[in-house]
């Protein structure tokens, strides 16, 4: 009986009292499926003219991680194998059996209310921010925050001030609303003060914390020289904080958010970098005068991120997993960073200087004897080393060429190997040169 229930309910069978019981003429296979039609393939000069918008011809594609094996010195990643999986899967199974109606009709705009509240104390505590949960909206990552802010405060022709070298994506959002890119040097106190040739800028990007590629933390006077100058410019400053979790010497610097007392700042970061790639959440702390415009233009595009992550993410943060996480793998990447740096001084005096950096999961080897950064990421990825080179992150001609180094994702057997494959590779290419 039951059989022919479930049969009847997925519309198999149908029948009434007291006639009978028959198979439906019609099966559920019918109703789901459209018999595909052959379609023949148009070449391109049959292709219909496309009439893209501005933004559609501008955007271009963001490169995403390839899934590959990990090796010295692959940047940018965590170490994904000292990920506690087993504590994630049980959070997620536990809240999978509690799974209400409420749950699965989403949450706010701005996110999931708890997890607002967990970020906002963490945040305060560990970042030297003032925000209230009522600030913070919960973004896909540091990616959507830059969409959201370039459409809301930059409309196309406005100049943007970005890090030179810096973060590409960040420039590559900007360039797809129209916006012009004022890129400004990087010195040993972090990214200098706009010039005049930023006199009309509307938006300062900028990753303080950790910059990026280069690793300097940008220095107090420096932070507040540029809350100054923004005051000035009826500027914003967008601040990335995507890597700062892992400090390893100093006394951390408050966050620009933390000192500014004008609401000139929005502040982003992303768990990607802390967590894993694809849980794909992240946070921006809004001045409170943005809030209402901000979660207007997300509930357009998409509404609020995934609830279910929202809710597993909280409880990680506040069961005290989060914390204890984030302990274990300063003291990991401690020990791999110092690991890179006793090798390299070993094996690499003379071929690349490392720069000593406070922060992160990567850091940058400035390149020695004049050696071209192509030339040396062409010959370390033959003796199965990643190196990127610096140049890359640049608009113009750098000032010194460099490849950058990640020590995070790999252990120090492989960090050594890497160190002395990349040492017989930068010799090779001194050799040919002389």
């Amino acid at each position: 009986m039951s059989a022919f229930e479930e049969l009847k309910a997925e519309g198999y069978l149908h029948g009434s009292r007291g006639s009978g019981t028959y198979v439906s003429s019609v099966l559920p296979e019918n109703l789901l499926q459209v018999a595909a039609e052959p379609r023949q393939r148009l070449s391109a000069s049959q292709q219909p003219p496309r009439r893209l918008s501005s933004y559609g011809v501008r955007v271009q594609p963001f490169p995403n991680l390839e899934n590959r094996p990990t090796r010295a010195f692959r940047a940018n990643l965590p170490a994904l194998d000292l990920f506690p999986t087993r504590i994630w899967t049980r959070i997620a199974e536990r809240r999978l059996r509690h799974l209400s109606i409420p749950q699965l009709l989403g949450c706010d705009t701005m996110g999931y209310l708890p997890l607002r509240m967990a970020v906002a104390e963490y945040l305060n505590t560990s970042r030297g921010t003032r925000c209230a949960p009522e600030q913070v909206m919960i973004v896909s990552g540091t990616q959507e925050a830059l969409d959201l802010a370039g459409r809301l405060i930059l409309n196309p022709g406005d100049q943007v001030c970005v890090e030179e070298p810096g973060y590409p994506g960040a420039a590559m959002a900007f360039e797809a609303l129209g916006a012009k890119i004022c890129a400004v040097p990087v010195d040993s106190e972090g990214m200098e003060l706009p010039g005049p040739r930023a006199r009309k800028a509307k938006l300062v990007y900028l990753t303080p914390g950790h910059q990026f590629p280069t690793g300097v933390t940008m220095s107090l006077a420096r932070r507040l020289q540029l809350l100054q100058w923004a005051r000035r410019s009826c500027a914003l400053i967008f601040e990335d904080d995507y890597d700062s979790e892992f400090r390893y010497a100093g006394r951390p610097i408050p966050a620009l958010q933390g000192l500014d007392q004008h609401g000139l700042v929005l502040f982003a970061g992303s768990f990607s970098k802390v967590l894993f790639p694809a849980l794909r959440l992240g946070y921006l702390v809004l001045p409170p005068d943005l809030v209402e415009c901000f979660a207007a233009a997300k509930s357009v595009l998409n509404r609020h991120a995934a609830p279910f992550e929202q809710t597993v993410l909280c409880d990680f943060i506040t069961e005290g997993h989060f914390g204890r996480h984030l302990r274990r793998m300063r003291e990991v990447y401690a020990e791999r960073f110092s690991i890179l740096v006793e090798s390299a001084h070993k094996e690499l005096t003379g071929l690349l200087e490392l720069s000593s950096v406070e922060a992160g999961l990567q850091t940058v080897g400035w390149l020695c004897l004049g050696i071209d950064g192509s030339a040396a990421r062409r010959a370390a990825k033959a003796r199965k080393v990643e190196v990127i080179r610096l140049s890359i992150y640049s608009r113009g001609a750098i000032r010194r060429e460099g490849l950058q180094l990640g020590f995070a994702a790999v252990n120090g057997q492989e960090i050594r190997r890497g160190v002395h494959q990349l040492a017989i590779a930068l010799e090779e290419l001194v050799r040919t040169r002389l």
